[in-house]
C-alpha cells in the first residue's frame, strides 16, 4: 500500500505523542456512582411493574448484572433487548445479534441489532416500563446511542415510559469533530451532532427530546436515575469493557480519533489484543512497528487484513488529548500508494459528511480542516447547555 514505509517513520520520530496537548484537568474527588449504582432511587418506581431492559455486559449493580440483580429483588422483568455486541458483549462489531433466551434467567431476549434496531409495537404490549443502562463512549458512531434513540422513539408512539440509568461519558471532558449533516445520517450516526458531543445518554435523552429529534417530533416519557458525583471535569475509566475492541481506558480515549479509520484501509488493530491502539497496513518491506491480525473469538472473528503482516505505529504510550486528532489520518493518506482506495464507502458516514474526505485530499492541513468545525461546534455548544445533568468543562 506504501511506497515506502520510511518516510512514515521518519515523520513519527519527529512527531509529538499522539493528541499529547489539550488535556482536561482532573479534579478527584468524591467516588463516581454510576445511575444502576444507586437502586434505592430507582426500585421505587418499579413496584408491581412489567419491565423490559435494554442491557449489555456493562449494566451491573453491586458488581451483578443488573437482570440478576433487579431479579434478586423480586423485580418482574419479562424480557431483555439486546444492542450491538449482543447481550453479553461477545459479538463482532457489525456481526448480527441474535434473538432467543438467557441461558442462566430463561428470560427472552430481542435483538436490537440488525434487522430489527428498534422494538416493535408486539414487543411491547407486555411491558409496563423499559429501563436502559449501557455504558457509552462519547463518540457519535458508537451505535449506543443509535439504539436509545429508537428505544425512545418505540416508547413514545408506545405510551411507555422510559428509565435511564445514566453513565459517565469517559469522553465527556471535550467536544469536538465535524457535526453531522443529514444526508449522511445513518446507525453510525443519526443526529445534527459533533462526532465528540461531551454529553452523558441520559443528556442526550433530554436533547433528542427538546430538539424533536424522533419520528413525528414524538417525546419519550423519560425518567433519569442521574450519576453521582460525576463532573465533565472528571476523568471516568468504565470498570467493564463497553464492548469488544474497548479493551481498556487508552483505548476508548483515543477511540474518537481512531474511530474513523474504520472508513479507511488502514487497520485499527482489530484481531490483536490491543485494538484502537495501534495501525497499519500490509507492506512486506515495512519495518518498525509491524502486527498479524488474527481470528479471536469475542472480538473480532475474520478481521481486516486476517494473517498478513501490518506495519505501522503503536500509540499504547501516547496520551490522548481533548480533540479528534486527524494527523496518524492525514499521514497514511499521504503515504497511501493507491489514494483512490484510501477511503471505502462508509468512511463518509463515519464523518457525517462529505467535506471531511475531499478536505484530506486537497491537502489540508489538520489545522485548516479544524477552523471549518468551529462555527457549527460553537452553534451545538450553545444547544447543548440547555440539556446538561452534570457541571461543565467550560
Amino acid at each position: 500500500m506504501f511506497k515506502t514505509f520510511l518516510s512514515l517513520i521518519f515523520c513519527l520520530i519527529l512527531t509529538p505523542s499522539f493528541g499529547q496537548n489539550d488535556q482536561h484537568p482532573y479534579f478527584p474527588g468524591d467516588k463516581i456512582i454510576p445511575g444502576a449504582e444507586q437502586p434505592e432511587l430507582y426500585l421505587p418506581l418499579l413496584n408491581k411493574k412489567k419491565i423490559a431492559l435494554v442491557v449489555n455486559q456493562t449494566s451491573t449493580c453491586n458488581k451483578q448484572h443488573l437482570l440478576d440483580f433487579l431479579l434478586s429483588k423480586n423485580v418482574q422483568v419479562v424480557k431483555v433487548f439486546s444492542p450491538e455486541h449482543g447481550f453479553r458483549g461477545d459479538a463482532d462489531a457489525g456481526e448480527k445479534v441474535k434473538s432467543g433466551k438467557d441461558e442462566k434467567t430463561g428470560i427472552s431476549v430481542v435483538s436490537l441489532y440488525g434487522d430489527n434496531k428498534k422494538p416493535k409495537n408486539e414487543q411491547l404490549t407486555d411491558v409496563d416500563m423499559v429501563i436502559f443502562d449501557i455504558q457509552d463512549v462519547g463518540a457519535r458512531f458508537y451505535t449506543y446511542l443509535s439504539t436509545l434513540h429508537y428505544v425512545m422513539e418505540a416508547c413514545a408512539e408506545n405510551k411507555k415510559d422510559l428509565l435511564i440509568l445514566d453513565r459517565p461519558n469517559p469522553n465527556g471532558d471535550y467536544v469536538d469533530g465535524p457535526v453531522l449533516e443529514k444526508p449522511f445520517s445513518s446507525f453510525l450516526g443519526m443526529h445534527p451532532i459533533p462526532l465528540v458531543h461531551g454529553m452523558t445518554l441520559g443528556e442526550l435523552a433530554q436533547m433528542i427530546n427538546g430538539e424533536k429529534w424522533l419520528k413525528d417530533s414524538v417525546k419519550c416519557n423519560i425518567k433519569i436515575t442521574p450519576c453521582k458525583n460525576y463532573t465533565h471535569l472528571s476523568a471516568y475509566a468504565p470498570p467493564i469493557k463497553p464492548s469488544p475492541n474497548l479493551p481498556n481506558y487508552l483505548s476508548i480515549k483515543l477511540y474518537p480519533s481512531l474511530g474513523l479509520f474504520e472508513g479507511t484501509t488502514v487497520s485499527v488493530g482489530r484481531g490483536t489484543e490491543t485494538p484502537f491502539q495501534i495501525l497499519g497496513v500490509p507492506d512486506s518491506l515495512g519495518q518498525g512497528f509491524s502486527f498479524t491480525p488474527k481470528s479471536i473469538p469475542g472480538m473480532a472473528k475474520k478481521p481486516m487484513y486476517e494473517g498478513k503482516r501490518c506495519t505501522g505505529v503503536y500509540l499504547g504510550s501516547s496520551v490522548a488529548g481533548a480533540q479528534v486528532d486527524l494527523y496518524y489520518l492525514i499521514l497514511f493518506y499521504k503515504n497511501s500508494k493507491d489514494k483512490s482506495k484510501y477511503f471505502t464507502s462508509g468512511f463518509n458516514k463515519h464523518a457525517g459528511n462529505a467535506t471531511l474526505q475531499e478536505q484530506i485530499k486537497s491537502g489540508l492541513s489538520a489545522e485548516e480542516i479544524r477552523k471549518t468545525w468551529a462555527a457549527d461546534l460553537q452553534n451545538f455548544k450553545s444547544k447543548r447547555k440547555n440539556y446538561l445533568l452534570y457541571t461543565d468543562f467550560e
